[in-house]
């Protein structure tokens, strides 16, 4: 009997794992929430919106299916925006915002793939709610009315709040609400929209009276939607209220040298209420860090050039315009003096000659530009504007800040030292000082490239100094730019600066081979046509090849070929190539007319596995392609959507089913078995034992191995490494964790009555009496001797289940309803339900004893009632004392519940058990047959002669 019993079972796990269509798929999704939301619209043309309260936590889940296991990635878009990804992603099943902002509302998708079909994406819109306080503003006249009011004692009261959603306002005089007519001298506007200011509300005044002094409120509401409260602002109205008006009692602009310390005082002249003093920088932009503001003062210590501009002084006390002063602070300074030699233009020479004319010119930046005054020495002597020097200031829409020096008649005693000196009007800036020396060494720049420096041939990575010798008195600054291409130089500027006519170049790449132009600057030099030179760059680099790295797994015996090719190269003529496995060579050659190398091996043997490496080199390195062959297997790929996994759930431990399919099974030896390893999280010590496979393992069948003994309710961390005859292959892990299935969605839905809330179902509250949750261990059966179970579903004394207990006082005909909680159905169109879906609703019942009465289980569906004429299943008499279960499908067109009804026998050996109830999306495969079919009362007869057909069949194979 027990090798019967054992060939049962052993028929069971070889079902189990074998599938020839495989349980690979591609994944979908669903996106389900927690966290604080107001409201949930589950579904508005196919979107979910959610709203939330900004400061509560925003928390979305993305629940998805498919196999192997799907990578998600959740990513935003505003709300107005087009539905494109952005780059900000998080790359996790749950997105978790802390104290959610207005401006984090918007559409979030959460984008699920696997590689198997498309992408699953799904999307969820956040609506953020808030409320801020309003601000009441007064006005003579109200532009955006559709017609201007110029009433010398009409008053506008203007009530703004910004918030989501629009706002409600009212108006209150004192205690008094006003509402249009209910006062003649009041007018109000509804609200209309505006692009700034949003949705608003105007109370209109018409010619004050005595009683228009008080003080006005204006309530803001968004009807209490999420929580979120009233708020109002108080305005005094007074025959005194005027709006702003300020002075400022300081000049502008204001100059100041650096270093000093700057005082803008502002005040009021008038305003009621008070008005408020802030100031800006520039365009409104923020005050320097150092700056101190006090009762409309704004303080700035040791000011520096950065923070010269513009300074506004702004008034504002909510009463027509805000009053706006400004002030501009000028900082003295002087920076960049150069200077420049221009030979004597009516003659083609570049050169400075006795008896012509030259003129020397200095340039220098100042603020203020008016108090630039520039000064002229010739060896230290000051020297004044004649008639053969002649000193002149250029325009200074020209060229600001430059003056002139003109020597008419060149002789030699004019040669000498001259200094062009610069300073401010008002002093307190060191001046700045230029000298140019004119001699008869005083001659234009000549530029050339050193024989043997160009074309320049360096390796990538090394230091470079490109070279162009200048001659000539004064010598200039040479500017580098790009010869052969619109590039940016090394630094990424358009041209570099060199002093000594050497431009290093550190850490060259491939991308600066190319020309570089050198070429000279006409400042601190002669102002001539500039001189040029080019400089070629030639870089180097190793042969770039392809596959840099490749990992190739093949089983003993079988053949592998290995390509390494080359991409590019400079210089492009590679000499040699050399084949290793490890430090052992194996082959090599030198390239013709190909640009890749092969190494094949027909056979696989063990010492044939290892890291193989082609090296190709050139001139300037080595390129290299890495093969690791190697026989490891793949590394098993979890299966997350198992049905129930929970399937052992006892008061203190529980059983997990692990399942899993192995990636690419074939590539290598065949997996003789697993090695297991699991481990309480948090915890350093591994367990593990070896899970034996008798048969090859098919791409895409599902294997299985049941954990038991799991302590509830600690989480394991369980690795799975595939062992071939090579030895171990890659590992997995996982997390297993324990949840109680209570009302999780509808597609995973199993209640086993194992924890105290009974997964959210309820007594109905209109019969005669109610279920019981029971364990067979706990249940006291001195009234109901030969009824009821003696353990639940699994023969657990442990396990939980539900049952009516039909002892005294029950009478004939009551009746007992357990209901189920409310299952959305979501429709696959924005239309709604053309086809209904179907689900598998199924249960096990136990109903034994002399008096059993009657089970019947109904579909109730939202806006219909259960009829007790109309269940979806029965069933009325002793059955025996065994579990088993039943089977119907179901097609809800709408929201629904499921229902159990006990009704009690003509005795007390009537109780009536229901265990292990489950939903699930589809038809209900291999149904049996309806109680109404077969109304005998069951026998353990038929299971024998099943036991005893199978055995028979196994025996007569055998022989």
């Amino acid at each position: 009997m027990d090798g019967i019993i054992s060939l049962l079972g052993l028929v069971s796990l070889c079902l189990e794992g074998v599938d020839p269509q495989g349980v690979y798929a591609p994944p979908s999704v669903r996106i389900v929430h927690s966290g604080h939301a107001c409201n949930v619209e589950e579904e508005r043309y196919s979107e979910r919106v959610y709203t939330i309260r900004e400061g509560e936590t925003l928390e979305l889940t993305c629940l998805v299916t498919g196999h192997p296991r799907p990578q998600i990635r959740w990513t935003k878009t505003a709300g107005s925006a087009s539905d494109r990804f952005q780059d900000s992603s998080v790359f996790n099943e749950t997105l978790h915002i802390a104290q959610i902002q207005r401006h984090q509302g918007g559409r979030y998708y959460c984008k699920a793939e696997n590689g198997l079909g498309s992408p699953a994406i799904k999307s969820i819109r956040v609506d953020v709610y808030y409320l801020d306080p309003p601000i009441v503003t007064v006005h003579q006249s109200i532009g955006e009315a559709k017609e201007q009011f110029y009433y010398e004692r009409t008053v506008f009261l203007r009530c703004v709040a910004n918030s989501n959603p629009p706002v409600r306002y009212s108006w209150h005089r004192g205690r008094e609400v006003l509402s249009q007519g209910s006062d003649k001298g009041v007018e109000i506007y509804e609200p209309f929209f505006t692009q700034l200011q949003g949705e608003t509300k105007i109370l209109k005044l018409k010619n004050l009276r005595p009683k228009d002094y008080a003080n006005y409120s204006c309530v803001a509401s968004v009807r209490n939607v999420c929580g979120i409260p009233d708020t109002s602002v108080i305005f005094t109205l007074t025959n005194k209220t005027a709006s702003p008006a300020i002075k400022l009692l300081v000049e502008d602009p204001i100059v100041v040298n650096p270093g000093q310390t700057v005082a803008l005082v502002c005040i009021t002249t008038a305003g009621e209420p008070p008005p408020t003093l802030t100031w800006t920088s520039g365009g409104g932009a923020a005050l320097p860090q150092k700056s101190q503001v006090k009762d409309g003062t704004l303080t700035l210590r040791d000011i520096s050039s950065d923070e010269a501009g513009l300074y506004s002084c702004v008034a504002s006390n909510n009463v027509g315009n805000p009053a706006k002063k400004s002030t501009t602070i000028i900082v003295r300074a002087l920076k960049k003096g150069r200077f420049w030699i221009t030979p004597d233009p009516y003659h083609n020479d570049d050169n400075i000659q006795i008896g012509r004319e030259v003129k020397i010119s200095c340039q220098v930046e100042a603020t203020p530009p008016e108090e630039l005054v520039f000064g002229w020495l010739k060896n230290g002597r000051t020297l004044r504007s004649s008639e053969r020097m002649v000193i002149t200031q250029t325009d200074p829409d020209v060229s600001p800040g430059t003056t002139n020096l003109d020597i008419i008649d060149l002789k030699f005693t004019d040669f000498g030292t001259y200094t062009c000196v610069a300073s401010l009007k008002h002093g307190g800036i060191p001046e700045i000082s230029i000298d140019v020396n004119i001699s008869s060494t005083t001659v234009p720049p000549s530029l050339a490239v050193p024989r043997g420096r160009s074309p320049l041939v360096a390796r990538e990575g090394d230091t470079v100094d490109l070279e162009c010798v200048v001659t000539g008195k004064p010598k200039p600054i040479l500017l580098w730019t790009r010869a052969d291409r619109e590039a940016p130089m090394p630094d990424g500027s358009a041209q570099m600066e060199s002093y000594d006519g050497v431009l290093r170049v550190a850490n060259v790449s491939r991308e600066m081979s190319g020309q570089y132009r050198c070429q000279t600057s006409q400042y601190n030099g002669f102002n001539v046509k500039p001189r040029e030179a080019v400089v070629e760059l030639i870089v180097q680099y190793p042969p770039t090849v392809e596959p840099t790295y490749m990992e190739i797994r093949q089983g003993l015996g079988r053949a592998v070929s290995m390509s390494c090719r080359v991409l590019r190269a400079h210089p492009s003529r590679v000499l040699r190539y050399e084949w290793r496995l490890g430090s052992k060579p194996l082959q090599s050659g030198h390239f013709d007319t190909r640009d890749e190398t092969e190494y094949s091996i027909r056979a696989l043997a063990q010492e044939n596995y290892g890291e193989y490496v082609c090296e190709i080199v050139n001139e300037a390195g080595a390129g290299r392609c890495v093969f690791n062959v190697t026989a490891k297997a793949y590394a098993p790929e979890f299966y997350y959507d198992t049905y129930s996994p929970i399937w052992q759930n006892r008061p203190r431990v529980y059983g997990f089913k692990l399942q899993w399919t192995q990636m690419n099974p074939d590539a290598v030896d065949r997996i003789v078995a697993y090695r297991l390893g699991i481990r309480q999280t948090g915890q350093q010590r591994w367990w593990e034992q070896e899970i034996p496979v008798e048969a090859p393992i098919r791409k895409g069948e599902l294997l299985t191995y049941n954990l038991t003994e799991l302590i509830r309710p600690e989480a394991y961390e369980v690795r799975l490494t595939p062992i071939t005859h090579f030895g171990e292959g890659d590992s997995t892990v996982r997390i297993v964790t324990y949840s109680a299935p209570i009302n999780p969605h509808l597609r995973e839905f199993h209640c086993s009555f194992e924890e105290e809330p009974i997964c959210l179902f309820t007594q109905d509250k209109n019969d005669d009496f109610d279920w019981t949750r029971h364990s067979a261990a706990t249940r006291d059966t001195k009234y109901t001797p030969n009824t009821g179970p003696s353990g639940d579903r699994t023969g657990s004394k442990q396990g939980f289940y539900m049952y009516i207990e039909t002892s005294r006082p029950r009478k004939m005909g009551d009746r007992a309803r357990l209901v189920s909680p409310i299952f959305n159905v979501a429709p696959k169109s924005p239309y709604g339900l053309s086809n209904p879906p179907a689900y598998c609703f199924s249960f096990y019942y136990h109903m034994y004893g002399k008096h059993i009465g009657t089970l019947n289980a109904f579909l109730k569906q939202k806006g219909q009632s259960a009829s007790a004429d109309s269940p979806v299943w029965t069933l009325t008499g002793n059955q025996g004392d065994r579990w088993r279960q039943a089977k119907v499908s179901i097609h809800p067109t709408a929201s629904f519940q499921v229902a159990f009804e006990g009704v009690r026998g003509p005795g007390i050996e009537g109780d009536i058990a229901i265990d292990d109830v489950i939903l699930e999306e589809g038809e209900c495969p291999n149904t049996p047959p309806t109680p109404e079919e077969s109304k005998a009362p069951a026998s353990d007869v038929h299971i024998w002669l099943l036991v005893i057909t199978m055995a028979m069949t196994l025996l007569r194979g055998q022989r």
